[in-house]
């Protein structure tokens, strides 16, 4: 498409990080057809390879501006249309990160998290994200994820986070399910069912005590769990993280980072990660078992 080399192309990823490749279980770079066609066509205006890439990150900036706008302007259908355009142009977490984080992102820092204007853009996001993932195919690997929310509320600017972090889980064929700390009764049964091969704290909001109840009760229904901490940014100086593993804020690299240590230790070598490194949990288990 764009009649350069693979060294080329690569070239202009490491000067200019475009275009901006995932990759593959295999290590493999994954471009995407929207941006290797807006730099095709940038570069077929006789502009610089560095004007080029400007160009094309112009174009592909447009869906983010007509989210913003739709959602601003409190019309779902806009803010649904914007989303397919980057679907076009992107893939489904691409999409997510780039655009609709993105936009919401924005919105917050001109509304503010406290605003009517914000929470319609929060719930339109949730129901979108919800959505996204009821589309996805069913699980293919052997893997399940059980994440503990320990956000205020739907509203909270880390929810949507999560809800990102859970659909990307589930597109990587591994079986998700997200849970409120704030929910302790019957976890165990749920647990049992799910068999979780790790364990996700994410959220900030909800104090270590509350987030220890409910570990434990995990604990106490699966043993000993691998266990890491995704956006729990306010808490991370109350927790000792020696040789636990704590996530990335952005869902993408969280969960690519979660499923690649699961995958290859396998749980087994996560004794050191698990929330035991929670001095609130180990006060509670020496209160209720004697530990």
């Amino acid at each position: 498409m764009l009649n350069v080399s693979p060294n080329t192309l690569r070239a202009w990823e490491r000067r200019f990080g475009y275009p901006k490749p995932q990759r593959s279980a295999g290590r493999h770079r994954l471009y995407t057809h929207g941006e290797v066609a807006a730099l095709r066509d940038a570069l077929a205006q006789g502009l610089s390879i560095s004007s080029a890439v400007s160009r094309a990150r112009e174009a592909l900036s447009t869906d983010t501006h007509a989210l913003v706008g739709a959602l601003a302007a409190f019309e779902c259908d806009r803010a649904d249309a914007a989303m397919e355009s980057a679907l076009a142009l992107r893939s489904v977490e691409r999409s997510v990160e780039e655009v609709l984080l993105a936009s919401l992102d924005e919105l917050a820092a001109r509304q503010g998290t406290d605003s009517a204007p914000w929470a319609f853009a929060a719930r339109w996001a949730d129901g979108w994200l919800r959505r996204a993932q009821r589309l996805a195919p069913p699980p293919v690997r052997p893997l399940a994820i059980l994440v503990g929310d320990a956000t205020r509320n739907e509203l909270d600017p880390d929810s949507l986070g999560i809800r990102a972090f859970e659909l990307f889980i589930v597109r990587a064929g591994a079986r998700a399910m997200t849970l409120p700390v704030a929910g302790v009764s019957g976890l165990g049964e749920v647990v049992e069912s799910l068999s979780p091969d790790a364990v996700v704290i994410a959220g900030s909001h909800l104090a270590d005590d509350d987030v220890a109840r409910w570990a434990y009760s995990v604990r106490s229904a699966s043993g000993a769990l691998a266990v890491a901490l995704f956006r729990r940014v306010q808490h991370d100086r109350q927790i000792r993280t020696t040789g636990a593993c704590v996530l990335p804020d952005e869902p993408f690299a969280a969960h690519r980072q979660l499923l690649a240590l699961v995958d290859e230790r396998g749980g087994s070598e996560y004794e050191h990660a698990t929330v035991l490194a929670m001095p609130a949990l180990e006060e509670i288990e020496r209160r209720e078992v004697g530990w």
